[in-house]
């Protein structure tokens, strides 16, 4: 299995809602069964809470399931678990860095960087943009999903 982490600071708009976009990206190619999605954050404020009621609101009308997910704050361990770490911001990733023990490690990506934007994804907890939001973790998670087809040799369905 090939594992994707998305993370953001809260794990209440940004890493949630590219998790379940990844997720049905990947159940649309068939790829659900070879690859596997978690989301978590840097900070502490909403463990255990379900994601912002604009990125439920969001997902649910692009019909895109959010069951069962609430935050959790990333772990060093998850440095060993996954193959793909993916940040939302420079912020994100400097915590990442911090966190893990892994300083500039290559598995540890900003979702952006994927695209032709290379820049960071906005946090609608702070710009209240959730479709801005929406529509850049889904070009940077269709880019992910090239990358890791191309490294591993994944066919299209």
């Amino acid at each position: 299995m090939i594992n994707v982490l998305f993370v953001c600071l809260g794990n209440i708009c940004r890493s949630p809602m590219a998790e379940a976009l990844f997720r049905d990206l990947l159940k649309k190619e068939n790829l659900d069964d070879k690859v596997t999605v978690d989301s978590a954050a840097t900070g502490l404020w909403h463990i255990g809470e379900p994601p912002h009621e604009g990125t439920l609101a969001i997902l649910e009308k692009n019909n895109i399931s959010s069951a069962g997910m609430a935050g959790r704050q990333l772990k060093k361990e998850d440095f060993e678990q996954f193959e793909y770490i993916v940040g939302m911001d420079n912020s994100n990733i400097m915590n990442i860095y911090e966190m893990t023990g892994q300083p500039n490690h290559p598995k540890i990506l900003r979702l952006l960087d994927l695209t032709d934007h290379k820049k960071d994804v906005p946090d609608p907890y702070f710009t209240g943009d959730f479709q801005e939001t929406y529509d850049l973790v889904t070009e940077g998670c269709h880019a992910l999903l090239e990358k890791i087809r191309s490294e591993h040799n994944l066919t299209y369905s």
